[in-house]
């Protein structure tokens, strides 16, 4: 009963809690997603990350005193931690999704986020992607609600599923919290139910999104926009005050 319960419950908790502790620790490296495997030798954690650099250091002084933290923190038993550079960011779901949290956090609409997205995500080579937010997307005050959009093949139950990238991040805007799930199925990939591979065709809203930060205002300079309109007639009304003030008073003086 112990050795079920050691490899059913333990061992993918314990590398439940060193993925959760990478993520947290090399989130400013680009980490892309956290691979542990355990050998009767040594425990095997292939990290793929967008700058290697941050996390080697100079002459491996950065990994040497990861491993060690890792050691000590865990109690794991002699790991190697071996670092891949990542050579495409939108097809590594995790990357996307933290790219799309920070233009919503910025304050760009959501929707025009997840059109960009989707768009450079099928032109990087995917065969099938799909991302969908849910959360606080309205003003603050709105319900909660959920957008989706998806372009290709992606199978949603059974064993091909594995093979489907997963990774769902949150963010934090003044309305509440907004989740991103990204599900990117990577170039080459063989699905039994589907022999032939066809291009994917992006709906023309999709393929006609320009960039993010192209795009025309946002909810918050829409709003700016608004109130430095307002405010100018309001600085016209206090110039004529000022005027029939200024006649009133002359005809005051003529009358006397």
């Amino acid at each position: 009963m112990m050795l079920y319960q050691e490899k059913l419950i333990e061992e993918p908790f314990a590398k439940y809690q060193v993925m959760k502790y990478l993520e947290k620790r090399l989130d400013r490296a680009g980490l892309a997603s956290v691979d542990i495997q355990r050998t009767p030798l040594v425990t095997r954690i292939t990290l793929e990350v967008a700058n290697p650099a941050r996390i080697i250091g100079k002459k491996g002084r950065l990994i040497n005193e990861l491993t060690a933290d890792i050691k000590s923190e865990f109690d794991i038993e002699n790991p190697q931690i071996s670092v891949i550079e990542v050579r495409n960011q939108f097809l590594e779901p995790r990357m996307v999704g933290k790219r799309a949290t920070k233009y919503i956090e910025m304050g760009k609409k959501v929707r025009a986020v997840l059109h960009y997205m989707l768009r450079e995500i099928i032109r990087a080579g995917a065969l099938g992607a799909e991302i969908v937010a849910a959360g606080k997307i309205g003003a603050k005050g709105a319900r909660a609600k959920s957008l989706r959009v998806s372009a290709g093949y992606i199978p949603k139950a059974g064993e091909p599923c594995r093979q489907i990238k997963v990774a769902h991040i949150n963010a934090n805007t003044r309305s509440g919290v907004i989740g991103i799930l990204v599900r990117i199925v990577p170039p080459g990939t063989v699905f039994p139910d589907k022999k032939s591979t066809q291009e994917v065709v992006l709906p023309k809203v999709i393929a006609a999104a320009t960039g993010v930060g192209n795009r025309a205002g946002t909810e918050g300079g829409q709003g700016s926009d608004s109130k430095s309109r307002s405010s100018g007639p309001k600085r016209n009304y206090g110039g004529r005050g000022g005027g029939n003030r200024g006649g009133r008073g002359g005809s005051r003086g003529g009358r006397r």
